[in-house]
């Protein structure tokens, strides 16, 4: 489950946003540069081929390594884009393009928002959208919503099948979460069921609020560092895990768990965008990024663990951590706040900031492994991430099941 948001100010507009995944389906940063492609060339998308473009737009995309699209991500024109799924009373097509499908082709594809959100109308109207999206359940399938901003303007864009409504945010701050939201479309199309269980409503009052408040990025990535429950600790629900816009898995019926997150300052002066390229932004650390500027992060991960993959690496962190937040992350949120203002007032560049992020991390997670105590999640949560650590082979969770089983 995710959450995205938008503030449009005189100044230039904000964005932000958490992407929801399986606790196990590692993100990565991927750089595409501008490119010009030969008339009659086709595209491989997730699960369907294409027309090509006759050229793309340079773009930075924060990806689930399986896909082919990606869950939010920015082009060379300032176009920003944060995709939703939605639940709704329209059939789920068994093949058709993904949610992040259509986000990737409008940014490479669009150079304003206006154009993203024809981009994306026109590609939903000739293509459809379907096929699975989920690492888990890869058959699970959802449709759409959309947050689709640039320097000057933002939508809200939200479908159903090949159905669709757009709304512009004019002034303010607007969020989506997982239901449709604008006006009689919502009332005509969202399920019910399935968008209860999502929480999406607890999540986006958390959101709007907090991003209504927003004077900046760094408020931004507050509420996206938010639990909902005013601590450095999550409350599990026993259906549908932790119930923030920060999401922590561990429900018995639903689970999602912040796989990256992102931060946007589009200004007339130029963009400035800051993403964690890891899970769980409670104990990531947002840095600094450009567009056109690939770096070398190493290898892309995939869904085991690999101690040479950036996403990984922090995953030992996080889910040390996660054990007993109040009291471990504690113990490094400070330092990494600190870090963060700096940061947020003159930004180092990306290579640097990537590698002193790096460091600490490393350092932060042997600091917690010396202090790792009793297990405080409830049983069920304690269960689920058993489960999935032993999937992907981290190497955290025997000696701290053995220290829960011990208390």
């Amino acid at each position: 489950m995710c959450d995205t948001m938008v503030v449009v100010r005189p100044q230039g507009l904000l964005f932000a946003k958490n992407s929801g995944r399986d606790p196990n389906e590692a993100q990565f940063l991927c750089w595409q540069p501008r490119a010009v492609h030969e008339p009659g060339s086709r595209l491989r998308c997730t699960w369907m081929e294409i027309d090509q473009a006759a050229q793309t737009h340079a773009v930075l995309l924060s990806r689930p390594f399986w896909m082919w699209g990606a869950e939010m991500g920015a082009n060379e024109h300032g176009v920003t884009i944060g995709n939703e799924a939605v639940f709704t009373k329209e059939a789920y097509a068994k093949v058709g393009l993904t949610g992040m499908d259509l986000l990737r082709l409008a940014l490479e594809r669009a150079a304003t928002a206006e154009q993203g959100v024809a981009t994306i109308v026109e590609l939903l109207e000739r293509y459809g959208q379907g096929g699975g999206c989920g690492h888990e359940r890869r058959g699970a399938s959802y449709h759409n919503s959309f947050i689709v901003a640039d320097r000057g303007e933002a939508y809200v864009l939200e479908t159903a099948g090949a159905k669709w409504a757009v709304e512009q945010v004019t002034e303010g701050a607007r969020s989506i979460s997982n239901g449709l939201t604008i006006p009689g479309f919502a009332d005509r199309y969202a399920e019910p069921i399935h968008t209860h269980f999502s929480r999406c409503r607890t999540r986006r009052a958390i959101t709007e609020s907090g991003a209504g408040r927003a004077t900046g990025p760094g408020d931004l990535m507050a509420v996206l560092r938010d639990h909902g429950t005013g601590g450095l600790a999550p409350h599990y629900d026993v259906t549908t895990g932790a119930l923030g816009p920060c999401m922590h898995a561990g429900g018995t019926i639903a689970a999602s768990q912040t796989a990256a997150s992102w931060v946007a300052d589009l200004g007339s002066d130029g963009d400035r965008h800051w993403a964690t390229a890891t899970a769980a932004p409670c104990t990531g650390i947002f840095k600094p990024v450009r567009v056109t500027e690939p770096l070398d992060l190493g290898p892309t991960p995939a869904d085991t663990f690999d101690p040479e993959c950036l996403w990984w690496r922090h995953e030992l962190l996080h889910r040390r951590a996660l054990t007993d937040p109040e009291r471990l992350t504690a113990a490094f949120a400070p330092e990494r706040d600190d870090l963060e203002a700096k940061w947020l007032v003159d930004p180092p560049e990306p290579a640097a900031a990537f590698a002193e992020a790096d460091r600490l991390v490393a350092a932060w997670t042997e600091t917690v492994a010396r202090e790792l105590g009793r297990d405080r999640r409830p049983f069920w949560a304690r269960r689920y991430w058993q489960v999935r650590n032993r999937r992907a082979g981290v190497p955290v969770a025997a000696h701290r099941d053995s220290q829960a089983r011990a208390s």
